[in-house]
């Protein structure tokens, strides 16, 4: 005869009992029998309101994915030889990028002959990465891909709490401006 471990509605322990048993339990209570550690020796079985149960882990899924950061890489790219304002323009992206909690992905493109001179962009990638140290490190080191060479950087700071910090540093809220407003013009 089949036997499950019971769990009440509750969770308290029922115990082990058949699997009739368990069935005419849930009936009488209007509850659904539902196996819940079917590896288990016996099998766990727990009485619940199974819709309910569904419509809570939905509910729960639908939270976690809303919580969850995706991952957004940005892309720039230069010449080895960059002009020194071009560069600075350049380097303003990656900021943003980074203070904005995204990774960038940096990528030099050469031509001709500059294919020959590797190291003129492993300097500017290691110049740049320099400059923005502050707000980023580097996640992959510079990497020659064809006619290109690649380095990604990261943000010290999660997504979140730059987005919180930027919020935080923009002065009042739109909210709190219109009652001060409105507080001056009583007096």
């Amino acid at each position: 005869m089949a036997e499950v471990r019971l769990v009440g509605p509750n969770g308290e322990q029922v115990g082990i009992v058949p699997v009739q048993d368990a069935l005419r339990l849930a009936e009488e209570a209007q509850l659904d029998l539902v196996e819940v550690a079917p590896t288990a020796r016996p099998p766990v079985a727990k009485l619940m309101d199974y819709g309910k149960y569904k419509y809570e882990s939905a509910v729960k899924a639908r939270e976690s994915r809303k919580n969850q950061s995706n991952t957004i890489i940005k892309e720039i790219k230069l010449r080895p030889k960059i002009d020194p304002h071009d560069y600075e323009t350049k380097k303003g992206h990656v900021v943003r990028f980074l203070k904005g909690g995204d990774k960038v992905k940096v990528t030099i493109m050469f031509r001709g002959r500059e294919q020959s001179r590797p190291e003129l962009g492993r300097r500017l990638l290691g110049r740049l990465a320099e400059d923005v140290s502050d707000l980023g490190a580097v996640e992959s080191q510079p990497k020659q891909d064809g006619r290109n060479m690649v380095m990604v950087l990261g943000p010290h700071k999660r997504r979140s709490e730059n987005k919180a910090e930027a919020r935080g540093s923009g002065g009042k809220s739109r909210r709190e401006q219109p009652q001060q407003e409105q507080a001056g013009q009583g007096t």
